[in-house]
């Protein structure tokens, strides 16, 4: 297919400020200038209710894949990614062996072009074996496609290592994504330290272990110049450090995920390992602390944090059960009603999170936008249809979620890649 015409869509663009009803034509894979009336494209799209805007793109999204094939492989996490209306994800390095090397980014690459789904773009780590003692090969990494470098769900948390990783991703204008905690304060914790951990008798982890490291990790960026990206953030106070960062000019950016903008540490008293996550859920005056982040810019990300686990994983005690949810399939709809539904999010801030936000973080400087010239990937969204989550259908590996069995409104209808459609969601005319 040489030509689409996705027709009478609403047309939402935050990169060019575009919130229209027309037409969007491809041709050759790349956004062009719609043709007159008397143009027939090989492929014509009726968008008439539907939502079009550049395709959804995750900044960081676990694939598993080497080594953990039980729980996710490229295939399957970049299929998931396509159902969830993802054109681009950039997949962490926290495989065995890790992408620490300039072949093992490679590999990543190679493995998604042989998948044929949606876009992935490495993500390097920052140490060798994540060990977080001694840096990795940052050069000969973004040689092999790193966009951007992490050591995954492993804080470093030795400071010089993390001063001399910023100094020398600086030079390479290369963003670090860390997760923020403090080892020791997190250690052996299950949830959020507080009222239901204390009724619940189980392990906490207070909101200072993020906000300690979030504090240290904006010093060493201050310090430095270099950029730091805060990962999941979850607590209230991280709120406040970051953005009086930034309001100082500090280069540091971070991200929030659907789960926490959602849930709460109340939703443990099940004892369902599907509610245990890293960060933990916090109380409401946290997740409101983050809804209001969002509105004021202060976060400019929102990333599902997909963490994928074999079922086998997550049935078991609740200490011994892995932290994640598998989320690639299932951030559209509880955004929707969690951002936009409730009045927090217009459609045109709520996308930016979702396109402009991770393509600037990434370096993709031809995606997040529906600019003619630019590579087209596009999202369509039934903004309106009204479904139930169904773990069992995913097409992720793994079933790891907490909103099984929750009815939302609102998926991916189309998802195209470079002006192929790879993903198209049949919905009954009777369910719009």
């Amino acid at each position: 297919m040489t030509t689409l015409l996705i027709r009478g869509g609403r047309i939402i663009d935050p990169a060019t400020g575009t919130d229209v009803v027309g037409d969007l034509f491809i041709r050759e894979g790349v956004i062009d200038h719609v043709p007159s009336e008397e143009f027939r494209a090989d492929r014509t799209i009726d968008a008439a209710g539907l939502i079009v805007c550049p395709g959804l793109i995750d900044a960081h999204v676990a694939l598993r894949e080497p080594g953990f094939d039980e729980d996710e492989t490229i295939q399957s996490g970049t299929a998931a990614a396509l159902a969830g209306g993802f054109t681009t994800i950039g997949a962490l390095p926290d495989t065995s062996p890790p992408v620490d090397n300039r072949a093992s980014a490679e590999f990543v690459t190679l493995q998604a072009e042989r998948a044929g789904n949606c876009q992935v773009v490495p993500l390097g780590a920052v140490t060798k074996r994540l060990a977080g003692e001694e840096l990795a090969e940052i050069g000969q990494l973004i040689d092999g496609g790193a966009v951007a470098f992490s050591d995954g769900k492993r804080a470093i948390a030795n400071s010089e290592v993390m001063r001399r990783a910023l100094q020398y991703t600086r030079m390479f204008e290369k963003p670090i994504l860390h997760h923020p905690q403090v080892p020791e304060l997190a250690q052996g914790g299950v949830m959020h330290e507080g009222h239901y951990s204390m009724l619940l008798g189980l392990r906490g982890i207070p909101a200072a272990a993020e906000e300690i490291m979030v504090r240290r990790d904006i010093a060493l960026a201050e310090h430095t110049g270099g950029h730091v990206h805060l990962m999941a953030i979850s607590s209230r106070g991280s709120i406040d450090e970051i953005r009086q960062a930034r309001e100082r000019g500090v280069h540091v950016t971070a991200d929030v995920t659907p789960h926490h903008l959602t849930l709460t540490d109340e939703s443990l008293q099940t004892y369902d390992a599907h509610y245990k996550v890293d960060p933990p859920l916090r109380p409401r005056d946290h997740v409101m602390a983050l809804i209001d982040a969002l509105k004021d810019d202060t976060i400019k990300l929102i990333s599902s944090d997909h963490q994928p686990h074999a079922s086998e994983k997550k049935v078991c005690e609740l200490d011994l059960a892995p932290c994640g949810i598998c989320g690639l399939e299932t951030l559209l709809p509880i955004c929707i009603g969690t951002l936009i539904r409730s009045g927090h999010l217009s459609w045109m801030q709520f996308i930016e999170k979702v396109t402009v936000g991770p393509a600037k973080l990434l370096g993709l400087t031809d995606r997040g936008t529906l600019a003619v010239g630019t590579v087209a990937d596009v999202t369509v969204i039934d903004p309106d249809v009204e479904w139930t989550i169904d773990a069992l259908q995913f097409q992720s590996m793994s079933r790891n979620t907490p909103f099984d069995g929750r009815t939302v409104q609102g998926r991916a209808r189309y998802t195209i890649v470079g002006g192929d459609v790879r993903y198209e969601c049949a919905v009954p005319a009777d369910a719009r």
